[in-house]
């Protein structure tokens, strides 16, 4: 092999080349599904970053073989809230934002703030709706500069992001949001309405509806008129939007308008602007809600509901005899018989005796519980007369009644029965059985209440230390005590949260001890409420801080889900009952925890043969409560995964107490409630069996509930 010399100048470049270290490998991203997780276990946490959201700590430095270093590759990018509202992927910006928001720390709104001019619009609109979650005032600037953003999207979102944070902080942001509506309003937004079944208009006519959603919570009927009312005070438009902020916003001004509505072709509209006109008891309306009740009249089963409600609200006697002539009628359904039972009992003729007599023998007991207490209020001596000839109802619902309509009585004739419901056999009559004694300001309400608080059931001692709270009965601080320490080991927490809050206003400094434990609490909710009040104690407190990370069940391969984090379809489920199947399509890309929850107590069985506990008409259906009277769940609370979903007809939500007490009973609504929406977490929609919804009384019976997961068809 022949040898050959090289240069020396191509020498030094070749030797150099051959003992330089090698370039640093160049830093890949993480994927997508990774960051989503990362977001899905952060926010469940409710912390902005933790140990495994930092890059690990850098190796020691290496040498070659010459013992030179060796540039060290630069760590991988950070996992952190923060450090992802700054990703390249507008999707993982988005959903950052989002979960920023859902944490809730008000250093995450300085991040959060910083990013209003982010390129894309949908990251901008969800950082805007992030600050409102947040409902720090710092926000408040930020997003009323964000009203004049280019995107309507995000002009949309910053005005309802203002209406989260309520009046305190963000009154003066209401002229602003007040003018954007009305020059989105000139220029045509809502010249051809959306049609009512579209929960979402157009770009623009959705920023409207966002904006009038920020000017109901913000109390403004100004900015209200400013926006959607021509100068002689009529609405420029019949939208239902523009009737439910009118009837929301709390103005007898609004009457008029309001008034007007009611001719509306639209069932959303006429019925908003007739709840508005009830809540303002506007009798001048009274000629224009009657022929409404109108037997003879062809009227939609909701605007003829909210009516019915409307004139028990309003009193006028001129209703009795139309809501009587409903009641009369062949095959009334429950929902609207318990309205019209209600409204006369309201309005109080003694024309309606009869009826309510007849009635209380009726099949259903929640007619005959609803007919005891009108009769009661119609006329106490009727109900005294009729009272010595009934024998105790068999249903605990009648029974509670009967402690409600017994407040109609004088003391001397209401303490005999009043005992005895104290001591029912069934424990859910035992709060109503209180709360009447202590209307009546019976002797021995301290006794009575401390008996209660050693009882087992749980939501009877959180009934009575509520109670005790209500009342400020001082000389209970010790039993107060007592019973938080007893509930300890309660596997809910309503009676541990009424226990402590309630020593909160008897005594707040013995209460400071107990809500220092508490932040410490197994449950997330407990230790939310007790920083809170903490923060209301002393400003500068870190409580909020040292609450996270937040405990959780959730196991930890669960965030890493591709079902909950990329999911290929939308599950469903089937929750069957003797009225028809209700077909309902899972939000999992906006609530997937919530979904996954519902899933699993629907497959072990949770669900089936609970009643539908609580039925409002032309509002909602609720179901998922053991024991049938508001206060059952699971015996454990999930987050709340709140979003910028809208609350349209036929949409599912989880019931709440608080922030983040959810955990089994979920609700349908009726028709469009724009203010539950950034409040309650929307889980799903119903996309078949609405007719049964709207058939649904307070006590059917969910057979069953059956899940589609996309693989497994759900059982037949």
């Amino acid at each position: 092999m022949t040898r050959r010399l090289l240069p020396l100048a191509s020498l030094a470049v070749a030797t150099a080349c051959a003992s330089a270290p090698p370039p640093p490998a160049p830093v890949v991203a993480p994927p997508y599904e990774p960051k989503i997780a990362s977001i899905l276990r952060l926010e469940d946490h409710r912390v902005l970053e933790d140990e495994r959201s930092r890059p690990a700590p850098a190796p020691p430095p290496a040498v070659d073989r010459r013992g030179r270093p060796v540039p060290a590759p630069p760590p991988p990018p950070a996992m952190d809230l923060v450090s992802l509202l700054g990703d390249t992927d507008a999707r993982v910006r988005r959903r950052a934002a989002l979960a920023i928001g859902r944490v809730g720390l008000a250093s995450g709104g300085t991040a959060l703030a910083g990013r209003l001019q982010d390129p894309d619009a949908e990251v901008r609109a969800m950082v805007a709706f992030g600050l409102g979650l947040i409902g720090d005032a710092a926000g408040v600037e930020p997003l009323i500069t964000a009203l004049g953003d280019p995107s309507v999207l995000v002009k949309g979102r910053a005005a309802h992001a203002l209406g989260l944070l309520g009046t305190e902080k963000a009154a003066r942001a209401a002229p602003a949001i007040a003018q954007m509506v009305k020059l989105l309003v000139d220029g045509g937004a809502i010249a051809t309405p959306p049609p009512d079944d579209e929960p979402r208009g157009s770009g623009e006519a959705e920023a409207v509806r966002r904006g009038l959603i920020a000017l109901t919570a913000l109390r403004s009927y100004d900015g209200l008129a400013t926006a959607v009312l021509d100068a002689q005070g009529r609405p420029r438009s019949g939208w239902w939007p523009i009737a439910a902020a009118l009837s929301r916003v709390g103005d007898d001004r609004a009457v008029p308008a309001l008034t007007e509505l009611v001719s509306s072709p639209s069932p959303y509209t006429a019925g908003y602007a007739l709840r508005g006109l009830g809540e303002r008891k506007a009798v001048a309306a009274v000629p224009t809600l009657l022929p409404l009740l109108d037997v003879a009249r062809q009227v939609h089963p909701q605007v003829r509901v909210v009516a019915v409600r409307a004139a028990g609200q309003l009193r006028d006697a001129r209703a009795t005899a139309p809501l009587l002539a409903l009641l009369r009628q062949k095959e009334v359904p429950q929902g609207l018989e318990l309205e019209i039972i209600d409204a006369l009992a309201q309005i109080g003729g003694r024309e309606a005796e009869p009826e309510l007599i007849d009635r209380l023998t009726a099949k259903s007991p929640f007619v005959r519980a609803a007919a005891l207490r009108s009769l009661a209020r119609v006329d106490a001596l009727s109900f005294t007369t009729v009272l010595s000839g009934l024998d105790p109802d068999n249903d605990w619902r009648v029974r509670a009644a009967m402690a409600d309509a017994l407040t109609t009585l004088s003391p001397e004739n209401a303490t005999p029965m009043l005992e005895q419901l104290i001591a029912d056999k069934d424990a859910r009559v035992l709060p109503a059985a209180l709360r009447a004694w202590h209307k009546l300001t019976l002797p021995n309400l301290e006794k009575h209440l401390t008996a209660a608080l050693t009882r087992e059931d749980v939501p009877v001692r959180a009934a009575a230390a509520s109670l005790a709270g209500e009342q400020k009965i001082t000389t209970m601080r010790d039993a107060l005590v007592a019973a938080w320490q007893r509930s300890r080991t309660d596997a809910g927490d309503d009676a541990r949260w009424a226990a402590l809050e309630s020593l909160a206003v008897i005594d707040p400094a013995a209460a400071r001890a107990p809500m220092e434990e508490t932040l410490a609490d197994r449950d997330w909710s407990m230790r939310l409420r007790a920083a809170r009040w903490l923060v209301s104690q002393d400003p500068a407190s870190d409580a909020l801080s040292r609450i996270r990370p937040a405990p959780t069940a959730v196991a930890a391969d669960l965030y890493d889900a591709p079902r909950l984090i990329t999911p290929s379809f939308s599950p469903q489920v089937y929750i069957d009952t003797a009225k028809g199947t209700v077909q309902v399509e899972l939000a999992v890309l906006d609530a997937p925890l919530t979904v996954e929850n519902f899933i699993a107590l629907a497959r072990r069985g949770y669900f089936d043969g609970l009643p539908i506990h609580r039925v409002v008409p032309a509002f909602v259906v609720q179901g998922g409560d053991p024991r049938g009277d508001g206060s059952g769940g699971p015996g454990y609370s999930i987050r709340d995964e709140l979003s910028d979903r809208a609350y349209a007809r036929g949409t599912v939500g989880m019931a709440l107490s608080g922030p983040d007490t959810g955990g089994s009973q979920w609700f349908v609504t009726h028709a469009p409630q724009p203010h539950l929406e950034g409040r309650y977490t929307v889980f799903g929609q119903v996309v078949q069996g609405m007719d049964v919804v709207d058939r649904l009384e307070v006590g059917d019976t969910i057979t069953r509930v059956r899940v589609w997961d996309g693989v497994t068809p759900p059982p037949q």
